[in-house]
C-alpha cells in the first residue's frame, strides 16, 4: 500500500505540468515531411567497420553486433565479405540457369521465380573467418571487430528442392555447382542433399528485395553453412556427381590439416 502511495503520489505531481503543456497556446515546431524511403534517427550511430585493405573491392564489413537490438540484424548493417566487388545487375536481365545432370534443364527470369511459392525463413548467417582476428591476439578491440561477421536476417524465397524436382535429377547426380554474377565468378560445391534438404533461392530481405552487397537479385541460402557457401548474385546452378574443387574452396576455405593435406 505505502508503495502504491507513492506511485500515485508521482503519477499526480507529473500530471500538472503535462495539464500547463496543453494549455500553452503556441503551436510546436513541425517535424520533418513524410519522404519515400524511411530514414534512422541521426542519434542512431551504429555503421559496419571495414578492415583497411589496399583493394576495396575485396574484404570484410562487420556489424555491429554490439548495439543490436532483438534478433534481426538490419539489410544495412548486415556483414559483408566480397571477393571482387558488388555487382550491379538488372533484375529485369537476370536469368537462373540449371543445367549439368538433369532431364529438363530451365532457363528462369526473375519474374519466374517470383511467381513460384514462396517460404520465409529467420537464420543467422556467418563468414567462416568469424573470429580470425583473435587468432593471433587474446582478446579483440571489441565484439564487433571479433564477431561482427554474423548477422541475423528474414529470408525470402523458393525451396531449392522444388526447381530440382521440376528438372528431373538424373541418376548419379549428386553435387549442384553453385555459381555467382560477380566478376570472380564465385563458386561452390553444393552437395545434392543439403540442396533437396533446405536450400533457398531468395531473393527477399527482411521484408524487401535483398540488397545488391547481400547478392541481389538472387541468392542461395544453405542454413546451417558458412557464409561462403551461401553464394551471392546466383546465376547458375549445375548438377554433376562430383565436387568441383573451384578456386573458392581449395585455395580458400580450407583448414591445413597436420599431413599438409588440406579439409574443405
Amino acid at each position: 500500500r505505502h508503495v502504491l502511495r507513492m506511485g500515485a503520489a508521482v503519477g499526480a505531481g507529473l500530471l500538472v505540468p503535462y495539464r500547463d503543456a496543453l494549455a500553452l497556446d503556441t503551436p510546436g515546431k513541425l517535424g520533418a515531411p513524410l519522404g519515400p524511403y524511411g530514414d534512422r534517427s541521426p542519434f542512431e550511430k551504429a555503421v559496419r567497420w571495414r578492415r583497411e585493405s589496399q583493394t576495396p573491392e575485396t574484404g570484410s564489413s562487420f556489424t555491429p553486433i554490439q548495439d543490436s537490438v532483438g534478433t534481426l540484424t538490419p539489410s544495412s548493417l548486415h556483414y559483408e565479405r566480397h571477393h571482387s566487388g558488388i555487382p550491379t545487375i538488372d533484375p529485369a536481365q537476370h536469368r537462373l540457369v540449371i543445367h549439368g545432370m538433369v532431364d529438363r534443364p530451365l532457363s528462369l527470369s526473375m519474374a519466374d521465380i517470383r511467381s513460384l511459392p514462396s517460404v520465409t525463413r529467420t537464420l543467422a548467417l556467418e563468414c567462416g573467418g568469424n573470429s580470425g582476428s583473435e587468432w593471433a591476439a587474446k582478446t579483440g578491440v571489441d565484439a564487433q571487430r571479433s564477431y561482427g561477421l554474423v548477422s541475423g536476417s528474414e529470408w525470402t524465397g523458393v525451396p531449392l528442392s522444388a526447381l530440382l524436382a521440376e528438372v528431373g535429377v538424373r541418376p548419379g547426380a549428386s553435387w549442384a555447382i553453385a555459381e555467382g554474377a560477380d566478376a570472380g565468378r564465385m563458386e561452390r560445391s553444393i552437395p545434392l542433399a543439403k540442396a533437396m534438404d533446405n536450400s533457398l533461392l531468395a531473393y527477399g530481405q527482411n521484408g524487401e528485395a535483398i540488397r545488391p552487397a547481400q547478392g541481389y537479385p538472387l541468392r542461395l541460402i544453405n542454413p546451417g553453412w558458412e557464409g561462403n557457401t551461401n553464394v551471392k548474385w546466383l546465376h547458375s546452378l549445375k548438377l554433376t556427381s562430383q565436387a568441383y574443387m573451384a578456386r573458392d574452396e581449395t585455395a580458400k576455405y580450407t583448414d591445413l590439416m597436420p599431413d599438409g593435406k588440406a579439409r574443405i
